[in-house]
């Protein structure tokens, strides 16, 4: 796992207890957001990243997560490229998460 990584698991535990201390951005298509999606979740489809970076906070960790955890990867490291230094990528995506949520995405 990348240092910029965060387990399903973990990041699902902070869910849980409501210690999430960020914003989580869902990078996948709005037909995938439409079918199921995190709650305060802000959508913000990859290929809408590079125009709206600027929209996005510096200074609050952004939890990054897409259906299995490839396109957010790639989306965090295009930020932390783009000085964005609090990024963490949701290792397995919303497949992952909403399986420990009792909910099978795919």
């Amino acid at each position: 796992m990348n240092s910029y990584e965060i387990s399903a698991d973990d990041f699902n535990q902070h869910l849980k207890n409501k210690s999430l201390d960020g914003i989580i951005i869902d990078v996948r298509e709005k037909c995938e957001w439409d079918y199921y999606h995190l709650e305060n979740s802000l959508l913000y489809p990859m290929n809408t990243i590079p125009e709206q970076c600027s929209e996005l906070p510096k200074d609050k960790t952004l939890y990054v997560l897409c259906a299995h955890g490839i396109r957010s990867q790639h989306v965090c490291q295009y930020l932390i490229q783009n000085g964005f230094d609090n990024v963490k990528n949701v290792n397995g995506g919303i497949s992952a998460v909403s399986l420990l949520q009792g909910f099978q995405y795919d």
